[in-house]
């Protein structure tokens, strides 16, 4: 698969923002809100212009207890079809049991029992996809006192067993990491990143003590250092924001665009200078991650985008249009 770049999920909210927001190399579009059969003409406007669109499944519950169901799987095979999409993406999540939709998408008991479900399932998956298929983490406020794995750690076993590939979400990682203690700098040391296919940002805020993915908010600093510390370890693909709700501006979309550049191209930097063998600012672990509602300092999100934004541009991870 070519790398991708740096991209923007498509909302029809926001559909023209995303045509004319400058240095846009992909999309994502939720499967579920699209026919395939009758695509929107913004997402053929970008299709012509040769940008990619990933569709990205919410719904086939990859984590449920029974197989996925083959209705969903038809139209994510037809989504991926009609969009000539590289790749496509789902969570490791369930969604429903017993025949009730739980609307969210929750946390699997990471029991060596659920492995082989799962595995089974991403497996099944596969064979009725014309593509490869991407897992993602997923963010949780809970989780299961069973677990006999940490997440990172189910998720190596998963890409071992079936060959999936991962769409690592920072922002998870990071609300797991407030919600949960779950270390996000452990989950990158332990993740297979030699499988990642692309990576998820997104903003958030912290309502009395529980940190909400809300993808409505400006990218915290916070999620910005898990993307560098990432970056710092391997090469993306490709990195996405995720914007759900109350839309910005234009310039402040890409505004919060620059900003994620500015974070990749630190973790790049970092990861140049460790295979040389230099040590300033080398290889991970250089810079302690912030906590939730600590000052930024200097790294302002407007500072931290105008002192790099054009570096960032220039910045080159892979044979992409970075």
């Amino acid at each position: 698969m070519n790398p991708l770049g740096v991209g923007i999920g498509w909302r029809p909210e926001i559909d023209l923002t995303v045509e004319r927001l400058p240095d846009v190399d992909f999309v994502e579009v939720v499967a579920e809100n699209i026919r395939p059969a009758a695509l929107p003409e913004s997402l053929r406007v970008l299709r012509e212009r040769g940008i990619p669109v990933v569709p990205h499944g919410v719904g086939l519950g990859l984590g449920d207890a029974t197989p996925p169901d083959p209705v969903r799987l038809a139209h994510l095979a037809a989504c991926a079809k009609a969009l000539d999409a590289p790749l496509v993406s789902e969570h490791l999540a369930f969604v429903r049991a017993g025949g009730m939709e739980a609307g969210h998408l929750l946390p699997v008991p990471r029991t060596r029992e659920t492995l082989a479900v799962v595995a089974d399932n991403i497996m099944r998956a596969q064979d009725a996809l014309p593509v490869p298929l991407a897992l993602e983490n997923v963010a949780a406020i809970f989780g299961w006192p069973e677990d006999e794995l940490t997440e990172a750690e189910f998720l190596g076993e998963l890409v071992e067993r079936t060959g999936v590939q991962l769409l690592v979400d920072v922002a998870n990682l990071y609300t797991n990491q407030v919600n949960l203690d779950l270390s996000a700098v452990e989950a990158l040391d332990v993740l297979p990143l030699a499988s990642l296919a692309y990576v998820h940002v997104a903003g958030g805020h912290l309502h009395d003590g529980i940190w909400h993915d809300t993808h409505a908010h400006t990218v915290p600093e916070q999620v910005l250092d898990v993307l560098e510390e990432l970056c710092a370890r391997v090469t993306p693909p490709g990195v996405l924001l995720e914007w759900d709700d109350h839309y910005p501006s234009d310039a402040a979309l890409a505004t919060e665009l620059d900003r994620v550049r500015t974070a990749i191209a630190a973790g790049a930097r970092r990861l140049t200078s460790s295979q040389a063998g230099t040590t300033e600012n080398a290889g991970p672990h250089t810079r302690p991650l912030r906590e939730p509602g600590t000052p930024a300092t200097s790294e302002t999100p407007t500072g931290r985008a105008a002192s790099a934004a054009s570096a960032a541009r220039e910045a080159t991870l892979g044979e992409g249009p970075w």
